[in-house]
């Protein structure tokens, strides 16, 4: 069974973090130029909170604020259930489908090491579908 440390060893573990204090502004800049649809809000090297874009339609521009003056803090959820590097692909969709999430912090020792997103998942559960097709199909034909 797939575990989140294979989602990462795949995609990664590079993350865009952010202050608490830049303006949503910057940082939905800083998302186009990586095209990336959100950010980790780090506060003196812990993990505080993901500002996505669905934080900023919903946070912003809905309620009539101004991304040049509104912070990144000010908006960014922060009730995010986490994972570890050991938890299943399986079990993190669950977990991102009852919470209607698109990302969840990978957490070890207290440490933030990682995103993964419900695309990576997504990503994971073909690949592994597609190595079981390929094992099917060699012994089939062995």
């Amino acid at each position: 069974m797939r575990k989140v440390s294979n989602v990462l060893q795949r995609k990664g573990n590079r993350v865009t973090t952010v202050p608490p204090d830049m303006t949503v502004i910057d940082a939905l800049k800083l998302m186009a130029e990586q095209n990336i649809g959100s950010v980790v809000v780090m506060n003196e090297g812990r993990f505080s909170g993901i500002m996505t874009e669905r934080d900023y339609s919903r946070k912003v521009i809905l309620k009539g604020r101004h991304s040049s003056e509104t912070r990144v803090g000010e908006i960014m959820t922060t009730d995010f259930p986490y994972v570890s590097l050991h938890d299943s692909v399986d079990a993190c969709m669950q977990l991102m489908t009852s919470h209607r999430l698109r990302y969840l912090p990978v957490i070890e020792e207290e440490q933030l090491v990682g995103i993964i997103s419900i695309n990576d998942l997504v990503t994971e559960t073909i690949l592994t579908q597609a190595e079981t097709i390929s094992q099917l199909q060699s012994y089939i034909q062995s």
